[in-house]
């Protein structure tokens, strides 16, 4: 029984044994046929056309990197640099691959922080990709942060602007933000072509993103253009040290200075108080760092009355010999009174403008037609703005003449009822210095001559222009505007500021517009001090002297020949005396 299964099983495997050979036989032989596909295609990939495979890798590791385009110059009237890029190198993370192991405490002291300040913030961003952790470094330091080696730390190379001159030319000039972006001032109204266009570089990364070599230019970064202003760095350094000492000195809350060229419309100078340093941002403040010369308005006061006397002469009704009767000292205009420091008596206009006389001024706006004084404000470009282009620059205020009632025409006549800016101001007492002629204002070099309005005669202009040199004799209000050597014009405005429901009566605003050599004004000047506290607050007192020493120290800078030859004697016989 036993022998007979035996011999059944040795049967069974001797007819199974045949069938799995063959099985292992079609198995091996599948494997050595995808092992043979396998090696030819890496043959093929590797070695006979390894193109493919070079293309997707590069694929994963190529990148196109933004490059920074340079940001233009500002540059003064003679080449300086007001505003400057240097470049930096800003420090990024890519959180997901760094890896600080035993660098921690190095990487933070080069960023400048402690190492829990840097924990807490790789905390809040640990699901980000890309984060800045410091901008704009110093390169060298960079460069040490960069030989670490980290992974997830990466460099990116920017620009910083950079202010040489400070806060001197800073209202002017203005600033850019942290991405080179303009936001204030020039900076901000020339923006599109200072800043360029950024290039494009295509580079092969290794894994851990390190540029491993330049693949393509791709677009080469254009530069930005560089300004040319008009303004002199000489005259800015002067008119800001001048100003920031006089509003110390009488305690203002502020004030403004503009320097004009007449015979182009250049803008020489422009100073502002309180001023800020556009290098340092962790100091800014919104009051600081408006161009108020540009944007504040303010009523002129007694600065106007120059404006009055000439338009009162165009009409034709008035002239050099008209005498006005001022008695007694005072006018009733409806219900209201108009009144003088005291009585003049009867005065022609050269004593109007040299007394300064509300009554005379408003007596002869009454005695013309009203459009013909607002057509000659509206003329110098009170009330419109001056076009420069500059954010937030002031149009100021000129009510239509159809709207005037008698009491509002006499109150315009002496500077109420109408608001400007210093510059508005400057600009139209340059058309009086430039024979009636008014050139555009222009903050840039080279302003082409030609584009001026001819807004009164030149035989008024020049009238007007002598008739303001009393203003500056002892008999007149501001003997402190005078410059040695140079004949002088000019007013002084001393305008009590409004507030709710009125004027106020211990806030005031002192004012003196001027120009020089009076014969021949190659300038013209406008000072506005902001409510002095010190005690003095008249025109003549606390801004006409701010006229004196900016304009003395111009006109020799701008070697402008004195016109006075009778005290250019005196003034050389006491310095002959004095060696």
């Amino acid at each position: 029984m036993n022998y007979n299964n035996s011999h059944s099983r040795d049967k069974a495997q001797k007819i199974i044994v045949p069938e799995l050979a063959g099985r292992r036989r079609f198995i091996l032989a599948c494997f050595m046929l995808v092992m043979c596909a396998l090696i030819y295609r890496a043959i093929d990939l590797q070695v006979l056309n390894n193109s493919y495979l070079q293309k997707r890798g590069e694929a994963v590791h190529l990148r196109d990197i933004k490059l920074p385009a340079y940001r233009g110059k500002i540059l003064d009237a003679d080449g300086h640099a007001l505003a400057i890029s240097a470049p930096v190198s800003s420090v990024w993370i890519n959180p997901q691959e760094l890896d600080l192991t035993g660098k921690k405490g190095e990487f933070a002291a080069l960023l400048g922080l402690k190492v829990s300040s840097l924990n807490k913030k790789l905390k809040k961003v640990a699901s980000r990709r890309f984060v800045y952790l410091r901008r704009h470094m110093d390169p060298q330091v960079a460069a040490t942060i960069d030989n670490l080696n980290l992974p997830g730390v990466y460099l990116q190379k920017e620009y910083r602007r950079y202010y040489p001159d400070g806060e001197v030319a800073s209202h002017l000039v203005g600033f850019t933000n942290i991405d080179d972006e303009g936001q204030e001032g020039l900076e901000l109204a020339l923006n599109d072509q200072l800043k360029g266009v950024a290039g494009v570089e295509r580079v092969l990364r290794d894994g851990k993103r390190r540029m491993v070599k330049h693949v393509d230019d791709i677009r080469a970064p254009i530069p930005g253009t560089d300004i040319h202003l008009s303004l002199d760095r000489r005259l800015q350094y002067l008119a800001y040290r001048e100003l920031k000492s006089a509003v110390a000195q009488h305690k203002a809350n502020a004030g403004s200075l503009v320097l004009l060229n007449p015979k182009t419309g250049e803008v020489l100078a422009v100073a502002n108080q309180p001023a800020f340093n556009p290098n340092d941002r962790s100091k800014f403040k919104a009051s600081h760092v408006r161009n108020r010369a540009f944007i504040d308005v303010f009523e002129p006061g007694s600065t106007m009355k120059p404006f009055t006397v000439v338009a009162s002469m165009e009409s034709g009704v008035f002239d050099t010999s008209t005498i006005i009767d001022t008695n007694p000292g005072y006018m009733k205009v409806g219900r209201n009174q108009v009144r003088d420091h005291r009585n003049y008596g009867e005065i022609n206009l050269a004593t109007l403008l040299l007394k300064s006389s509300n009554v005379a001024a408003a007596k002869i706006a009454l005695g013309i037609p009203p459009e013909g004084l607002w057509g000659m404000l509206n003329s110098l470009g009170f009330g419109r703005s001056a076009h420069l282009g500059f954010p937030g620059e002031a149009r100021g205020r000129l009510v239509g003449y159809e709207q005037w009632r008698p009491i509002e025409t006499a109150t315009l006549s002496f500077g109420y009822g109408l608001s400007m800016s210093a510059l508005q101001l400057a600009h139209g007492y340059a058309a009086i210095a430039n024979d009636g002629l008014l050139e555009p204002v222009s903050l840039l070099r080279n302003n082409q001559v030609g584009g001026g309005v001819q807004v009164m005669s030149p035989v008024v202009a020049q009238q007007v222009r002598h008739m303001l040199k009393g203003v500056v004799s002892k008999a007149g209000t501001a003997p402190r505007a005078r410059v040695h050597g140079y004949t002088i014009a000019g007013k002084t405005g001393t305008v009590k500021k409004a507030i709710a429901g009125g004027y106020s009566e211990d806030k005031y605003l002192g004012i003196f517009a001027g120009m020089a050599p009076a014969n021949d004004p190659k300038l013209v000047m406008v000072v506005v001090i902001d409510e002095p506290k010190a005690g003095d607050y008249y025109g003549g007192l606390v801004a006409a002297p701010v006229f004196s020493r900016v304009m003395t120290g111009a006109l020799r800078l701008m070697n402008i020949a004195p016109d006075d030859l009778k005290q250019s004697a005196v003034l050389a016989s006491l310095e002959r005396g004095l060696q």
